[in-house]
């Protein structure tokens, strides 16, 4: 399947595991995202999602000729990935893409489901549907322009132009950048340290934040004082 998660204390790690694709995703490894992140022990506390030398080249396109050949097919396997999405970007608890080298299309899909994004100075990021024929999903692109607003986002999906590391970091796109050799560790400092945080504040921070990207203006919260 090409997908590993294992865990360690409060931390777990999903692993997209399939370097001679440089880790590009195929039909099967984004329909078992869903039921892996679900099986994840509520005594998780935060899951970090990285590649490996990569972190992935995209949706394995090699595939498409037969999975997507029909607008039937295309419309399941564009569910299949709406549906991996969909269960990154809602998983309960605080994410992170750790990325390293290229992060393309599908991967770009999992990395801005995300909460947070790491990136190794070296990393690569484009989004090529505009030179496949293909429109990326709502959902997708609604977590790009959060990302990085309106006008970028129209620059990445009209051009499909590969952007370097040190343009992601200033456009928002990623949250910090390290050395390839530091990045492991940085990843670990940072899960630690959101693990090691008051749960309820985290958690309540992420339920919020989100109801405010997806536009509600109405609090319906209870105070909580410490």
């Amino acid at each position: 399947m090409h997908l590993k998660v294992e865990t360690a204390g409060a931390v777990a790690t999903l692993t997209i595991d399939r370097p001679d694709k440089r880790n590009a995703m195929s039909f099967d490894m984004w329909s078992a995202i869903p039921d892996l992140l679900g099986s994840l022990d509520d005594a998780v506390r935060v899951l970090l999602i990285q590649g490996g030398e990569h972190f992935s080249a995209g949706a394995d396109i090699s595939e498409f000729e037969t999975l997507r050949a029909t607008a039937e097919d295309a419309a399941r396997y564009g569910a299949a990935v709406h549906a991996a999405e969909r269960a990154i970007a809602e998983f309960p608890k605080p994410t992170i893409a750790v990325i390293n080298g290229f992060c393309v299309g599908g991967g770009c899909e999992i990395a801005l489901a995300c909460d947070l994004r790491i990136a190794a100075d070296n990393a690569r990021f484009a989004i090529p549907p505009a030179k496949l024929g293909i429109v990326y999903l709502f959902t997708s692109t609604k977590q790009l322009v959060d990302a990085v607003g309106k006008a970028w986002a129209k620059q990445i999906l009209f051009t499909g132009d590969i952007i370097d590391a040190t343009t992601a970091l200033r456009i928002g796109l990623v949250n910090e950048l390290h050395p390839a050799s530091e990045l492991d560790a940085r990843a670990k400092e940072l899960a630690d340290t959101i693990a090691g945080r008051a749960q309820v504040s985290v958690r309540g921070a992420k339920t919020i934040i989100n109801r405010i990207a997806e536009g509600e203006h109405e609090d319906d919260s209870v105070p909580s004082f410490v």
